[in-house]
């Protein structure tokens, strides 16, 4: 069965959510993602995706204390993203509750870092982040394509021991149009151990039901939930 992550975006502490990473689409759901995040708890949530969009434009990790306070007033397993760009910010992000870190523009820009946190800490606690558009990879928090085309990339790092990909369709995230199964199946059929994650899109039930009966590992999802297309409560069967 699908795994079902929530996602807590943050800016300024506060969470939000964007459509396609504009920043100038912000919209605030709840000034205090912990109250989100107990709430995802309650109603038998396991794990949650947490992205600091302050730190995704910027250099280092901005919003840990939050990372912080969500990880020591629940029991969620957390992966955390956004920012992380130095050894101190993996340290940071796993010494304030991360139980594993999201890592996208950097393995793009410093592979040989990002592989000597991937050997240091293990495949089990480094996600790779594939973050795409027009299957081309993008980074800095969507804001610049680059010329990496998805399918080499992924190839590269999961020979070198990736073994968990989030995959978030740019077009899509944040519109509500439903997610890139197609993409995601492709995916599955050139890497069948691979754990992916799909991330962008979904819209309602209907897009879990079919991502789970294309057989993808997991998603994220966000702005469904806030928006109230999707309750926690219709998620019971897959908790």
């Amino acid at each position: 069965m699908i795994e079902l992550i929530p996602a807590i975006d943050i800016i300024e502490g506060k969470c939000v959510r964007l459509s396609q990473g504009d920043y100038a689409s912000k919209k605030i759901y709840n000034e205090d993602p912990v109250e989100v995040a107990k709430e995802f708890e309650d109603y038998g949530i396991r794990r949650l995706h947490v992205v600091d969009l302050d730190g995704a434009a910027s250099h280092h990790i901005v919003n840990y204390r939050t990372l912080e306070r969500i990880a020591s007033r629940t029991s969620l397993i957390i992966d955390f993203g956004g920012g992380i760009k130095s050894d101190q910010d993996v340290v940071i992000a796993f010494e304030n509750g991360a139980e594993m870190i999201t890592i996208g523009s950097l393995a793009v820009k410093n592979p040989e870092l990002f592989l000597n946190w991937l050997l240091t800490y293990g495949a089990e606690k480094i996600i790779l982040g594939a973050d795409v558009k027009d299957r081309m990879i993008a980074v800095n928090g969507w804001k610049d394509e680059t010329t990496k085309e998805l399918f080499p990339f992924l190839n590269d790092y999961i020979k070198k021991g990736v073994e968990k990909v989030i995959c978030t369709d740019i077009s899509r995230d944040g519109m509500l149009e439903g997610p890139s199964i197609d993409l995601y199946e492709e995916i599955l059929q050139e890497y069948s151990n691979l754990y992916l994650i799909a991330s962008g899109g979904v819209s309602c039930m209907a897009d879990i039901r079919a991502l789970d009966k294309a057989k993808i590992p997991a998603v994220i999802f966000g702005k469904a939930l806030y928006e109230g297309h999707i309750s926690l409560k219709q998620l019971n069967s897959y908790l």
